[in-house]
């Protein structure tokens, strides 16, 4: 699986300078082949033509759903788009031809990627028409590589043409191949061929790819989409007024999970017995549809040491299994056990209101009501994780069961574990701080500013997040 531990460089680090603050997220609703404009997406139409031969387009882009194909910026017209493609990323001009297709796949789901998309058709060598850049590398290495002839126009600038950011469009402009994610930091600059080098660069201690101001021009159609106006998220900030239209994108779609700060959200990488493809909305959201056994989800970041808060609300109110499970066991989470009775897990049954665990291998269920009853459809419930004295403890509606506080963890003591959510047919909302579904009615961050929570965290404890994890984790 995928842990923070593999984001050395996928560009998610604290940088101490430059600070992004605010992402979008994107949520794709409908994934038929046809379309129907349903999910969320920003479009632009250039009142006037730009240059159509040289441009550059840059997002740090973080993905919470894994699918064949996944838009992140096109254009209306002739179908030119920089997509997600069999997890690589494809560029492509249908109407002439060129395409490129990465052979490295990119579906890291714990961390931001840099995107760079630059372009000058003027150039006389073919590979320097069209350029990619990952993290800071210009990508070499692709399966198909067809280039845009010289002096070739592309539609992106093209007076009356919508440019799409999170779709790519169909017919009678339904959109298709929407992005599931968050996107943050992005530009579009008319009229240059930039690198990587212009928004990142490399950190002087870790040597980790992050983000940096630019300070260029941007051209006629250019623009700087910062998302931190959360009543406009399509706000030009690059000074040229270039707004984009919101579709279905409102002020909720406003996210503090950013390539300079990411948070802990649900892995899609992670395929139990029961497979769910039930994790939505910026992979906070979380439903088992399998109409059979026990459907299960983990979390992106793992710890070994720290104290940690996160909350769940029921959407759904009958069989949940809220804890965490050790990802360093070697069992394998494709196996015929059910999710949280795999590893050593831990895990709070919310309608038992009792402590399961794995003990020496076996499972052990707990008294019944051994906690208040709280799971009715509304009901937030927090977890409280010390991993420093390898303890766990449980709120319902910001009050702490003492009947079960600091309850050991038993086989996860000491091993690097993650959330851990199981269900049999219900669905539940998860807050790790940066984002969630539901707008937190009392907007508590923990002790260091970071995350948007329902109740205040208790004191000591922190968001998962990059900052936090770098200082105690």
């Amino acid at each position: 699986m995928e842990t923070l531990q593999r984001t050395a460089n996928r560009g998610s680090i604290s940088t101490g300078g430059y600070e992004i603050d605010n992402s979008c997220v994107f949520v794709d609703t409908d994934r038929s082949s046809t379309g129907n404009g349903a999910n969320s997406h920003l479009h632009f139409t250039p009142s006037s033509t730009g240059n159509r031969k040289v441009g550059t387009f840059s997002a740090w882009v973080k993905r919470s759903h894994i699918d064949s194909l996944d838009a992140i910026f096109s254009s209306g017209q002739n179908d030119q788009h920089f997509r997600f493609q069999t997890n690589g990323i494809n560029i492509r001009d249908y109407n002439e031809s060129t395409q490129l297709q990465t052979n490295a796949i990119y579906r890291d789901t714990a961390a931001f990627y840099h995107f760079v998309m630059a372009v000058d058709t003027t150039q006389g060598t073919a590979a320097n028409r069209l350029k990619l850049y990952v993290n800071g590398d210009q990508v070499t290495s692709f399966s198909t590589e067809t280039y845009p002839t010289q002096n070739q126009d592309w539609n992106f600038n093209y007076t009356g043409n919508k440019m799409f950011i999170g779709a790519r469009r169909w017919y009678n402009d339904d959109v298709i191949q929407g992005l599931d994610g968050y996107m943050a930091d992005v530009y579009w600059i008319d009229g240059q061929q930039l690198a990587a080098t212009d928004f990142g660069e490399y950190d002087d201690d870790s040597g980790i790819w992050k983000p940096k101001a630019y300070s260029g021009t941007f051209g006629t159609n250019g623009c700087y989409l910062k998302f931190d106006n959360a009543s406009d998220l399509g706000e030009d900030s690059s000074g040229n007024g270039n707004d984009w239209t919101k579709v279905n994108i409102a002020a909720a779609n406003q996210s503090t999970d950013t390539p300079t700060n990411s948070f802990c959200t649900l892995n899609p990488l992670v395929n139990f017995k029961y497979t769910t493809n039930g994790i939505t909305e910026g992979a906070t959201e979380f439903g088992d549809d399998t109409g059979g056994g026990v459907g299960g989800a983990f979390g992106t970041m793992a710890v070994t040491k720290g104290k940690w808060y996160w909350e769940v609300k029921l959407t759904q109110q009958n069989s949940h299994y809220i804890g965490i499970s050790a990802v360093d066991d070697g069992d394998n989470v494709t196996s015929s056990s059910d999710p949280h009775q795999i590893n050593s897990s831990f895990r709070f049954n919310i309608l038992g209101a009792r402590i399961e665990y794995i003990d020496n291998g076996t499972n052990t269920n707990g008294s019944l009501d051994a906690f208040g009853d709280f799971h009715a459809v509304g009901d937030i419930i927090g977890i409280a994780l010390n991993m420093d004295d390898n303890q766990i403890s449980i709120y319902g509606n910001g009050v702490l069961q003492t009947g079960v506080a600091n309850t050991s963890i038993y086989d996860a003591a000491d091993k690097m574990v993650v959330p851990l959510h199981a269900t049999i047919n219900d669905e539940c909302q998860y807050n790790f701080g940066g984002y969630s579904a539901w707008t937190p009615s009392s907007a508590a961050s923990d002790e260091n500013g970071y995350g948007t929570f329902e109740y205040a965290p208790p004191s000591g404890y922190y968001a998962l997040c990059t900052k936090n994890l770098a200082e105690y984790g």
